[in-house]
């Protein structure tokens, strides 16, 4: 579909790695998020179900959703990677946050939702998300990566 593809084309968003508690706990970078309901407070996610994260995600009562900030790191390690074969957490300084969730210390920004409800979108499975803890960036915090910035990734797991 070469015109929509031109569209999305243009698009450039914030990417997020979405962590799952477990166990072990998963993560993975997702390019697909964003806010959907302002009253009451609501946030959806995006998870592929070719990502190891998957499962760990849909049965999870709560996920962390990290803004990241510019360079690859992170980026690299949570979208480059498959938790198939590598353990993320042991590569990160993270603790357990609310509900068990893991919640990395260099994150931009995080929050923790609890999962209230999915839908099977495709390829990919939405997860809508209440807050429930929100870790905010200081006053004048530097730009968060975006999709753009991570075009580059190659999928670590199976396309």
């Amino acid at each position: 579909m070469g015109e929509f593809d031109a569209f999305t084309g243009l698009l450039d968003y914030p990417v997020y790695v979405v962590t799952a508690p477990g166990p072990p706990p998963a993560g993975c970078l997702v390019g697909f998020g964003g806010q959907c309901s302002i009253d009451p407070a609501r946030f959806v996610v995006w998870i592929s179900k070719a990502n190891h994260t998957y499962d760990a995600a849909l049965a999870a009562d709560a996920l962390g959703v990290h803004l990241l900030p510019h360079g690859h790191g992170l980026a690299e390690l949570f979208g480059g990677r498959s938790g198939d074969d590598t353990d993320k957490f042991a590569r990160v300084d993270w603790h357990h946050g609310p509900y068990g969730v893991p919640v990395l210390a260099d994150a931009a920004a995080w929050f923790v939702g609890r999962v209230i409800d999915c839908a099977d979108w495709g390829d990919h499975t939405g997860l809508l998300l209440a807050p429930a803890a929100v870790g905010a960036p200081p006053t004048g915090a530097a730009p968060v990566l975006s999709y753009r910035d991570v075009s580059g990734i190659d999928a670590g797991h199976p396309a």
